[in-house]
């Protein structure tokens, strides 16, 4: 794997931890010579697991539309920064420059990142891995609701287990580089013959 996208908040959110995981985050994939794409932003946890990332001399990759460039949240430092004109167009470059895909705390918008090429993923769109880096249990509401979708028969198994979790970044990567897709086909007819 070259590349992984990172989804996180542009807010540092209310703990020390989740600062702390970023950096850690940005430390494994340069130890796993592993580069970074992410929203493109200079605050929050994507400001810092973008620095983190640079100063240690990895590769990184920001991605960001027009508009919120426009805002000056844009992290004019990198040697890499794609500006687009949407949002739309700004996951798409995302997608096709990354290896993986990981969500770590974030808001709606991370979510709905994550679930989007989590949906890609159940279609056969791609068969890059997608985790959860589910620190101090941010996530454990989330992977109840998953759970949940899977008992009322809304999500097969094979594509909840598409979901990639771990608490440390090194264990999420190492999980990344043993991931196997799902047939798309094979699970959507498992599915309906339950």
């Amino acid at each position: 794997m070259k590349r992984i996208c990172v989804f996180c908040g542009s807010s540092p959110g209310a703990r020390e931890i989740y600062t702390e995981t970023a950096v850690a985050m940005g430390r494994a994939l340069v130890a796993g010579g592993m580069g970074l794409v992410y929203g493109g932003g200079s605050v929050g946890l994507m400001g810092i697991i973008a620095r983190t990332v640079a100063e240690a001399g990895g590769d990184v990759i920001g991605v960001i539309p027009r508009f919120l460039m426009d805002r000056e949240v844009g992290y004019n430092e990198l040697a890499d920064l794609r500006v687009t004109e949407t949002m739309h167009d700004r996951k798409a470059l995302m997608a096709a420059l990354s290896d993986g895909f990981i969500a770590m705390p974030g808001g709606l918008g991370t979510l709905e990142e994550l679930f989007e090429v989590l949906t890609w993923a159940q279609l056969g769109m791609h068969r890059k891995p997608c985790g959860l880096l589910n620190v101090d249990g941010y996530f454990d509401g989330v992977l109840q609701f998953l759970d949940h979708t899977v008992a009322e028969r809304f999500v097969g198994p094979d594509h909840r287990n598409m979901v990639l979790v771990e608490n440390h970044p090194a264990g999420l990567l190492a999980l990344f580089e043993n991931y196997c897709a799902p047939e798309a086909d094979a699970a959507k007819w498992a599915l309906a013959m339950n």
